[in-house]
């Protein structure tokens, strides 16, 4: 089994650039050392997923689980896994609720799967990670970005194809800075996500030379965000930074009205705001109105044949956020499981790492599975990049997108960069 060895983020330099996502509160760690149960070995690989299906990131459910879906179709067209088909997905809803995430991820396990893809949420993952790995089973995310699962107790059962959010600050404070702007407010959910995120964007903003006169978190259900709206006015910035879920829509509002929307001052958010939908939600039939604003986010269609394929596959797709890195966290498990010759998720979860680095490059599950077959070593680079895994299970590194909204409310993304995370 994959030593649990968990080492946090080094990051140095403003130009330091990576990933977001997701979060909100977590559970208790695993004690150091737990004993997993071991599994029987069925010759089958069976995935789940715990994915948003409803709730406040239900708009990010489609493009992951279907992505889930056409990369299992993949590795079928390839001849499936081990000799055989991989079954249909056993699936199941975060919701945007710990106690109902937990529950499906009981309801995936008693399936007996061997992986299980999600959440999408940090908070989701962190309520049901626990019980996910003490029961021996691979957990992996494609878009979990809070700092908490660098270090986590996992027993090396845990995954995530997107870095975590320590790095995407720098890059937040760079693109605003970048801008010219020197006296910014941020303000964040109050959870691991935004805590997360507030943090190392503050730092960012302050190695970078600007002051950050406002830097607080606000409780996201919240019904009105008047009171951090009101802070932030009365700091006087050039700019906000807002990171957020789906009650940004409020606060992009109430920014707007109290004359801080971005034909005022610089707006910025993250991959929480990252949606063709977000002006046509902030100021139905004026979607200009969010003309200007800007953020960072993981790329979401770095890799055209991949979003052309996606797109025949699923055809009513309108979101692509974060579908590539599921994509790569089925993909990954897959290979693994060719490489380790088993099903047995503790011996998936022993290639996990080792799969992505280090060995001869190949970018499709058919390639490398032809190079496992031919005894060679495989170094996979996936279809959001390069995954380079470290010990702690996660990339160093990865493409980031600067998103921004042109004079007609349209998003456009008109930088990516491929980055490294600096871990080992």
């Amino acid at each position: 089994m994959k030593a649990p060895i968990r080492r946090s983020a080094i990051f140095a330099g403003v130009a330091t650039l990576v990933v977001t996502l997701c979060g909100t509160t977590g559970s208790t760690q695993a004690g150091a050392g737990s004993v997993v149960p071991a599994r029987d070995e069925d010759g089958e690989l069976k995935l789940g997923y715990v994915l948003p299906e409803t709730g406040q990131l239900a708009f990010l459910g489609p493009p992951q689980i279907e992505s889930v879906r056409f990369a299992i179709k993949t590795m079928n067209d390839a001849g499936g896994v081990l000799g055989r088909p991989v079954p249909t997905v056993v699936s199941s809803d975060e919701a945007g609720q710990e106690a109902v995430a937990a529950q499906s991820a009981e309801r995936v396990l008693a399936a007996d799967v061997d992986a299980i893809i999600g959440a999408a949420a940090s908070g989701m993952s962190l309520a049901f990670i626990d019980r996910v790995t003490g029961a021996g089973v691979v957990q992996c995310s494609g878009s979990n970005t809070a700092p908490t699962f660098t270090d986590y107790d996992d027993d090396g059962f845990y995954f995530r194809t997107a870095p975590s959010d320590v790095l995407q600050g720098p890059v937040l404070a760079g693109v605003v800075t970048g801008d010219g702007h020197d006296r910014v407010a941020v303000i964040g959910r109050a959870d691991d996500y935004g805590r997360g995120l507030l943090e190392a964007t503050k730092k960012g903003l302050e190695d970078d030379g600007a002051t950050v006169p406002v830097a607080d978190t606000y409780d996201p259900k919240a019904t009105n965000f008047d009171q951090v709206v009101q802070k932030v006015k009365d700091a006087r910035p050039d700019a906000v930074v807002v990171i957020a879920f789906e009650e940004g829509v409020q606060i992009l509002q109430a920014l707007i009205e109290a004359g801080l929307g971005p034909d005022q001052i610089g707006v910025y958010g993250a991959d929480g705001l990252r949606s063709e939908e977000l002006p046509s939600l902030v100021a139905p039939g004026n979607p200009e109105r969010l003309a200007g604003m800007k953020g960072t986010a993981p790329s979401a269609a770095a890799n055209e044949q991949y979003v052309k394929d996606l797109k025949e596959f699923a055809p009513n797709l309108k979101e692509l956020q974060f579908a590539p890195q599921v994509f790569d966290c089925v993909t990954t498990i897959g290979l693994a499981a060719e490489k380790a010759g088993t099903d047995d998720p503790e011996k998936i979860a022993d290639e996990m790492v080792g799969i992505t680095k280090d060995g001869e490059k190949c970018n499709t599950f058919d390639a490398c599975k032809k190079l496992i077959a031919a005894g060679r070593d495989i170094d996979y680079d996936g279809v959001s990049g390069p995954l380079e895994f470290s010990d702690a299970g996660e990339p160093n590194r990865a493409t980031i997108e600067v998103y921004a909204y042109d004079d007609k409310g349209v998003l456009r993304t008109p930088v990516r960069t491929e980055v490294s995370t600096g871990q080992e």
